[in-house]
């Protein structure tokens, strides 16, 4: 029984935090940053303000709970093997895809542009703690394949930024700035096989550029 209860309480406590994530969300958006109060948070979640501060002192807490949950991934600790450039890659890239048309994702990137001529420190949260780790991830891959030698990259933070870059610009950043615009199941397959042929053209180790060094 003893180990029954803490392990209730726990869900307990992830599902509250989930229901005021997804309030803040909704009232940042609505109302803005400045305006939503952890009080009216609190509300909108259906939960206690005391179970809200005990989970979230500030609101700046609080966002940086959104920028965590909006990047974080079920297998995001499960790196690809190295040696197979073209399945690594294919696995990165179609985990950045799933990450990149979460409805959660817009929201947040919303929030920060709206907010950011007030609120700089909102975009510094959503790289230092979003962002950039999701990069390092990356990043540490195509280091570890360079030094196995499946890849030959001079410049590991160009080329990742390149590879990722390739996808956001077709599967988010459109949806992001475009009423309605929609990009399927099988085009986002299209789009991150493509990012990663154009990538093992570029910098694998039997690629074209490789050869030219020879």
């Amino acid at each position: 029984m003893s180990s029954v209860l803490p392990a209730y309480h726990q869900r307990v406590a992830q599902e509250k935090r989930a229901q005021i994530v997804t309030a803040a969300t909704a009232l940042f958006l609505e109302l803005g940053y400045d305006r939503t109060s952890l009080a009216r948070i609190a509300d909108r979640s259906g939960v206690s303000r005391a179970t809200l501060f005990k989970q979230f002192p500030s609101k700046a807490a609080l966002f940086d709970a959104i920028v965590s949950a909006s990047w974080s991934t079920a297998d995001e600790d499960d790196a690809p093997p190295v040696g197979d450039l073209v399945a690594g890659l294919t696995t990165i890239g179609r985990r950045y895809a799933v990450l990149l048309v979460r409805p959660q994702m817009t929201d947040l990137f919303r929030i920060v542009i709206a907010e950011l001529p007030r609120f700089p420190e909102l975009a510094q949260a959503q790289f230092s703690s979003g962002k950039m780790p999701y990069f390092e991830s990356v990043r540490g891959y195509l280091q570890a394949e360079h030094e196995a030698g499946t890849v030959r990259v001079e410049d590991v933070d160009l080329a990742a930024t390149q590879f990722l870059g390739m996808i956001s610009n077709y599967v988010f950043w459109p949806a992001l700035l475009v009423p309605g615009w929609e990009v399927g199941a099988a085009r986002v397959t299209q789009v991150v096989d493509e990012a990663v042929r154009t990538f093992a053209a570029r910098y694998g180790a039997t690629g074209p550029e490789a050869r030219t060094e020879r």
